[in-house]
Parts: C-alpha cells; structure tokens; sequence
C-alpha cells in the first residue's frame, strides 16, 4: 500500500486466483471491482452482490450514498427488470450515473455481476 492507494480485500474466491482487490481507494475515489453475488435467483445475486459492495465501501468510510457511477452486467438483459426495485432502494435518494450491459460472465451460473465506483471519504 503506498500512500495514495489503499486496497481492500474481501477474501472472494477469484481475488487471489486473478489477481485483483475487491476495491481500491485512488484519487478521491472508491472503485469497487466487478462483483457477483450467490443465489438460485437474479433477485438473491443482486442483493447479495450489493451486501459485497455495501461491506466493501464500509471498509473505506464511504456508503452507497456516495456512489456516482455504477455499471451492472447481465448475460439476459431481460432479467434486468427484477433488480429495479432493489437497485432503487439500495441508492434511494441518491442513485448514481448507471449503465447496463448484456454480456456473458465468468461463470454461467452466475446471473448480474455490478461494478461501482464511490467519492472516497474526505
């Protein structure tokens, strides 16, 4: 860690195996890297997945009331639809800047991956 950077680390399976941090801290900025969640539902993996972050901006100080920018990944845009209402309570009166994209994920099993990026604490 040097003094500009700071890596949190949340112990998931691919951290280590690819090589990367759940979030860095940079430049004023969380970036919290692309993260899936468990569940037989695009439902349960969307809330879980948000938990992974939520827990990881906690680490830094900040919340998802800090998020300005947040991507979200499916490989059925269709199944988008059912997150709405959880994304809309996860940011309430503060949702970021968002973008989604249909494409295949790391592994099929998995159904929404979403990747944020956060004001880091002052």
């Amino acid at each position: 860690m040097t003094d500009r950077i700071r890596r949190i680390h949340s112990g998931g399976e691919f951290e280590a195996r690819i090589g990367y941090c759940r979030a860095v801290v940079a430049g004023g900025f969380v970036h919290v890297a692309g993260t899936v969640g468990q569940g037989d539902t695009v439902e349960a993996q969307c809330r879980a997945a948000l938990d992974t972050i939520r827990t990881a901006l906690e680490k830094t100080g900040a919340s998802l009331a800090d998020a300005v920018r947040v991507n979200y990944y499916l490989p059925d845009r269709h199944e988008f639809e059912p997150c709405w209402p959880i994304l809309a309570e996860a940011f309430g009166d503060n949702p970021p800047a968002a973008t989604m994209v249909e494409c295949a994920l790391i592994d099929p099993k998995f159904r929404i991956e979403i990747e944020l990026t956060a004001l880091a604490p002052a």
